[in-house]
């Protein structure tokens, strides 16, 4: 099909549904003398989820305008990034990572023989490009490579220089690759523009960029790896689609940030040309459209329910989920899953020996898994005031044990006595008892604050429906035993409580992973971007 397509119309194909383009006239000059050379890399951290077919499909455009395709698994940028994928899961990951990019593309229709697939340290701790590493680094400032990494590599409130270089590194890609454009979602806009500034300082060609937009997630925000609400998993059963789709935010009339919608957009009318929706004949019946714009203008109308997009939508993912499914049935397959992403309760990230590299005594340390912490579900009983501090109260609280514990805090300054009667609280359960003011707190009441602000404090609110006693885990460390007391000697308490945060959804969280029971999340009512203590 390439051969008989022109300049332009190989152009049009290389750059439809993309946000946006930077360095188009390069890409025309490169199209009318040979075939472009476009890479598109991928941090080998998290598992792949449903909205990884939105870059899928921009693959099979590219291929369909005979680009040479260079798939990267970047495992050294998923270590450098805060080290989401420990050293000795990167070479795991990446197999992964590999095996379920291929499905994906098989289940598209997309040839593997016209595509090259690369990982990233296998060019990445050579000595040329080490050394090119060293003289970015002399070139490009601490504000700038901050700035290109903000929203791609995780920010902390005490970022670790391998964030840093991660921008650096990508943008070094794109020579050691020898690629004319690099391909990646609109949020990397940021890498793309520092790889245009710096590359021509090193004497290395300026590249185009190629920006697809970010697809919203199910909750209405970016779909992402650590956000389970937010995603389907590409191993998902079509029980766990059915589920996750019936809750995801597709407000009638609403096409904003509706990533039901979204998916229609990038992904099924990329690949297949035309969407069903399937509805029942008293409401009109199953109807074909062969255009987008006309789906989002019925939907807008309301001329399409929420319920019938959704059922549409969950039919065609489906279709495209079942050979992924089917080929990770293999007893070999379902061991790489289970070995790329152990249990974090049970594992110790040790760094295996690499020749000749620094890293070898860099140490995950498992200790402070979040499992150690006995967080439970508690239901205040009785309140009333210190003997002898006017500013504390003593709680009596039902942790589901035979004798209600007793906590000393100063929440009543906050909240009122009478609203703190019969409320369901959390409570740090396995922290060693102290006195205060001559008497025996038995626990620890969590809250959410803002720092530099000791008039805004909250309880943190279990999911409805909640009982004492419940446990309270973190997502993804769900079976790990917590500790019968913290050693306050190690200060295991004091290392996971910096990673305890509020999201900007009022979300309870440690290290982006929610706080949950087994009825849902952990959440407060109003402190965005709190800490929890």
């Amino acid at each position: 099909m390439a051969d008989q397509l022109s300049p332009d119309e190989k152009f049009d194909l290389v750059t439809r549904n993309l946000q946006e383009v930077l360095g188009e006239e390069k890409l025309k000059q490169v199209l009318q003398e040979r075939e472009l050379k476009v890479y598109w890399g991928t941090a080998t951290t998290g598992k792949p989820h449903v909205a990884y077919f939105v870059p899928m499909s921009k693959i099979a455009d590219f291929l369909k305008a005979g680009c040479e395709v260079t798939i990267l698994f970047a495992d050294l940028h998923a270590y450098l990034d805060n080290m989401k994928a420990p050293w000795e899961l990167l070479e795991l990951r990446v197999k992964y990572y590999e095996q379920v990019i291929k499905a994906m593309l098989e289940s598209i229709g997309v040839p593997l023989d016209k595509l090259k697939f690369v990982k990233g340290t296998d060019y990445q701790l050579s000595r040329e490009y080490t050394l090119d590493v060293y003289r970015l680094s002399s070139m490009v400032t601490e504000h700038d490579a901050k700035k290109a990494g903000a929203e791609v590599v995780k920010q902390v409130e005490h970022p670790l220089l391998s964030g840093l270089l991660y921008p650096g590194l990508q943008a070094l890609d794109e020579e050691y690759l020898k690629v004319d454009a690099q391909f990646g979602g609109v949020d990397q806009r940021k890498i793309f523009t520092l790889a245009e500034k710096y590359l021509p300082s090193l004497g290395y060609a300026k590249r185009a960029h190629l920006m697809n937009p970010m697809v919203p997630g199910l909750t209405g925000t970016k779909m992402s790896s650590s956000e389970e609400e937010s995603k389907i998993d590409l191993l998902d059963s079509k029980e766990d689609v059915k589920k996750k789709l019936k809750k995801a935010f597709c407000e009638p009339g609403n096409i904003q940030n509706n990533g039901v919608l979204s998916f229609v957009k990038y992904v099924l009318f990329p690949l297949r040309g035309e969407f069903c929706i399937k509805r029942d004949p008293k409401w009109g019946g199953d109807k074909i459209y062969t255009g987008f714009e006309e789906v989002e203008k019925d939907f807008a109308e309301e001329t399409i329910h929420p319920g019938d997009l959704k059922a549409s939508v969950e039919t065609a993912l489906n279709q495209l989920l079942e050979p992924i499914r089917k080929k990770f049935e293999s007893p070999e397959l379902r061991k790489l899953t289970n070995s790329a992403y152990p249990n974090p309760s049970k594992s110790q990230y040790l760094t295996p020996r690499v020749a000749g590299s620094a890293l070898n005594d860099i140490i995950c340390d498992d200790e402070l898994a979040p499992s150690r912490l006995d967080i439970r579900v508690g239901k205040i009983i009785s309140v009333e005031k210190h003997p002898d501090a006017d500013s504390l109260y003593l709680e009596k609280i039902d942790v589901g044990e035979p004798e209600p514990r007793t906590v000393v805090s100063g929440l009543v300054a906050y909240v009122s006595q009478e609203d703190l009667q019969d409320r369901l609280v959390l409570l740090l359960c396995n922290l060693k008892p102290q006195k205060m003011r001559g008497i025996e707190s038995q626990a620890m009441l969590l809250c959410a604050s803002i720092e530099g602000d000791p008039r805004r404090v909250e309880p943190l609110d279990p999911p409805e429906g909640s009982s004492p006693g419940e446990q309270v885990f973190v997502e993804g460390y769900e079976t790990g035993k917590p500790d019968d007391k913290l050693n306050p000697k190690k200060k295991v308490w004091e290392k996971l409580q910096v990673d305890l945060k509020i999201s900007d959804e009022c979300v309870a969280q440690w290290k982006d992973q929610h706080l949950m029971t087994k009825l849902g999340q952990i959440t407060c009512k109003t402190l965005k971007g709190g800490n929890i203590s």
